[in-house]
């Protein structure tokens, strides 16, 4: 069967639905306003998230090497799902929350539960998804193709800021988010098992195991873009959550700053994803990595001058720059060593564990210093970045 034979969109929607486990940025100021969290606390969401990234990547990316690529996939949507049925079946799928009391409390553990399994979909869709991705792309395309599909994930990350202000105006609460979810994870399910994908296998690829997946870490060039990955993650989900209390707190902004954070950051992210996949039919992936990256510390570098006009163009910036970092460190490693594809996959989405770990460090200065102060974090990790993409292009 040709690549050109393959229908591209139940990937394209899978896409879609990996971007869920995102919500976790945006959820922690509402759920900081709702059960009145420290900063710190509120960042307890996305360790939650982001912790299965660690736990079941390389294990998955095992697993997927003997079964194949699209078992996981289905895998992994059945996972989410199961996540989002249980704060439907708690009550919580869009009427008002009251007040805070013990009930209250319970219903924020079932959300972490939750969102433990929603990051534990989005884990297993990320392993099997962008190795994919490269099975049905034409030569030469894979990164492009992958731009794409992240631009389509971010359109599902998008619902996280853009449906709670609607849900508010129709007299309802951030969390009818659940259900919505779980119907278009439906849906990509069952368009899903009726594809049929020729994935590539190579001659002299020998069966992946744990211990060849650590084993690779021993290459320093894998270990330096798998560190740029847990870094890179860390540094998105620490913007993505604290751009919303960052325009409340600092500026002032209220009922809507779900909706300008949106604007700002993750609209210039949809954006630049899809100008990337027209870029990057033009140019080298390393050169439009320097780009991107530099970009990004420039917007960081802005948004701490505490002018409102100056952080909003440095938000905007972030966001562009931001916006193609992660398929372009991907698909620079996997095309250098195709023969490992399922492994190194296994291994750069466990990096995607930085997304537990880094905004809580951000929620831990903001605590001590100010929220403002607490993007010093996101600007350490992209100037390793910066570094990571110095090193690579001698390579």
């Amino acid at each position: 069967m040709s690549n050109k034979k393959v229908n591209t969109f139940p990937i394209f929607l899978a896409f879609l639905c990996m971007g869920f486990g995102d919500v976790v940025g945006p959820m922690v100021s509402l759920a900081k306003d709702t059960f009145e969290l420290t900063n710190f606390l509120a960042t307890l969401l996305p360790f939650s998230g982001f912790l299965m990234f660690g736990i079941i990547s390389i294990p998955m990316g095992i697993y997927q090497d003997r079964k194949g690529k699209k078992k996981v996939l289905l895998i992994g949507l059945l996972i989410a799902f199961i996540g989002l049925l249980m704060p439907i079946l708690s009550g919580m799928y869009g009427p008002i929350v009251e007040s805070v009391s013990v009930d209250l409390q319970s219903k924020f553990y079932v959300i972490l539960g939750s969102i433990l399994l929603l990051g534990a979909g989005a884990t297993v869709l990320q392993v099997s998804g962008n190795p994919i991705m490269r099975d049905i792309s034409l030569p030469g395309r894979y990164s492009s193709n992958l731009s794409l599909g992240q631009s389509i994930k971010a359109i599902g990350s998008s619902l996280g800021f853009l449906l709670p202000p609607f849900a508010a105006m129709a007299g309802m609460d951030w969390t009818l988010l659940f259900p919505i979810y779980a119907v278009l994870i439906l849906i990509t399910f069952g368009w899903t098992s009726t594809l049929k994908v020729e994935e590539v296998k190579h001659e002299d690829e020998s069966p992946a195991s744990f211990k060849s997946c650590i084993s690779l870490l021993k290459n320093k060039y894998i270990l330096m873009m798998v560190l740029a990955i847990f870094v890179y993650v860390g540094a998105e989900v620490s913007m993505s959550s604290g751009i919303p209390i960052l325009l409340k707190e600092e500026f002032g902004i209220e009922g809507f700053s779900l909706w300008l954070s949106w604007a700002l950051f993750f609209l210039p992210i949809l954006i630049g994803r899809f100008l990337g996949a027209a870029i990057l039919t033009k140019i080298k992936p390393i050169k439009f990595l320097f780009v991107t990256v530099i970009l990004s510390i420039l917007g960081v570098l802005l948004l701490l001058f505490g002018n409102t006009i100056i952080a909003y163009v440095g938000i905007i910036m972030i966001g562009l720059g931001f916006a193609n970092i992660f398929p372009l460190v991907f698909s620079i490693t996997v095309d250098k060593f195709p023969e490992r594809a399922n492994e190194l996959s296994g291994l750069m989405v466990t990096a995607i564990v930085g997304g537990a770990f880094i905004p809580p460090l951000m929620g831990l200065v903001a605590d001590s210093t100010s929220i403002l102060l607490g993007f010093l974090v996101p600007l350490g990790c992209l100037i390793y970045i910066f570094f990571t993409a110095l090193v690579a292009s001698k390579n």
